[in-house]
């Protein structure tokens, strides 16, 4: 069965969350994290996406993100997820999938809940450990 498209609006912020494979650990070590936002720093500004939050945690991410067009944060989690699973398989002896099928994203229209959002980014860590 195809997957349904994706309802893409540029100028809106979204909330992304990729998850690990059955939750699994998606970054083994220091080094991984910092490929990883190397990477999600040149496809933001190749698909034009304004990266305004972060979390990476050891099994999942979390991104606030608008895009200029319609298919940015499509194109960007597309580049940015094939980049990096082949990267981790290479790195780490590893193979097959990494991400648990394709990302979760929630529309954030107002801006107190933007800024809300950012702040429970920030919190995350923290509650989770």
């Amino acid at each position: 069965m195809a997957r349904r498209p994706r309802l893409n609006l540029p100028d809106i912020p979204q909330h992304v969350v990729q998850r690990g494979n059955n939750r699994q650990v998606c970054f083994f070590m220091e080094q991984d994290y910092t490929v990883y936002l190397d990477k999600l720093k040149e496809y933001s500004r190749q698909y034009k996406v304004a990266v305004h939050a972060y979390v990476l945690m050891t099994n999942h991410v979390h991104l606030l993100m608008t895009p200029e067009t319609a298919s940015g944060i499509s194109q960007l989690m597309q580049s940015l997820g094939r980049y990096y699973v082949r990267y981790v398989n290479s790195t780490h002896g590893r193979s097959g999938t990494l991400w648990e099928g394709r990302y979760n994203r929630h529309w954030w229209i107002v801006n107190i809940i933007f800024c809300w959002s950012v702040g429970i980014l920030n919190l995350i860590p923290c509650v989770l450990g």
